[in-house]
């Protein structure tokens, strides 16, 4: 399972491939956002542009969903590494620094504290468990399709 290290709470998560890095982050009680952000925030609709993240480190940039076309008008004059939580979705492991537009105290320390420790690459894809089917379901299925006798 992908792991999300947010670095500014000194946090690793673990979650599903595919979920909102927001609703995760919510979940895990990771607060991003400030004062403006708690009393406006739209909810996850990509219209408030409060749930800024920042991705660091050595994350590739796979491992989040491409930016989606609200992002991109959104955070047009914003930093390339810069996403909304609630636009993306987690696919592989990811070094996230919540709430970028605000200082942080001997910043470089602790993003090297954080990329020293390797994160898991996570999945590429969900593992695919056969099953043998049962003897009723092995049938050809006709007496399922003319119903009640």
């Amino acid at each position: 399972m992908p792991v999300i290290r947010f670095v500014r709470e000194g946090q690793d998560v673990e979650c599903y491939p595919g979920e909102n890095l927001r609703e995760v982050a919510l979940r895990e009680g990771i607060e991003l956002y400030g004062l403006k952000g708690k009393l406006g925030n739209c909810g996850g609709c990509g219209q408030c542009i409060t749930c800024f993240v920042e991705v660091v480190g050595e994350s590739s940039p796979s491992s989040l969903s491409p930016r989606t076309g609200v992002e991109e008008r959104k955070l047009e004059r914003r930093p390339e590494g810069w996403r909304l939580a609630c636009q993306a979705l987690v696919q592989q492991s990811v070094l996230v620094l919540t709430r970028p537009q605000v200082g942080l105290a001997d910043a470089e320390a602790l993003l090297a504290a954080a990329s020293q420790a390797p994160l898991p690459a996570g999945p590429t894809a969900w593992p695919v468990v056969e099953t043998a089917p049962d003897e009723e379901e092995a049938g050809d299925g006709e007496a399922d399709l003319q119903g009640p006798a």
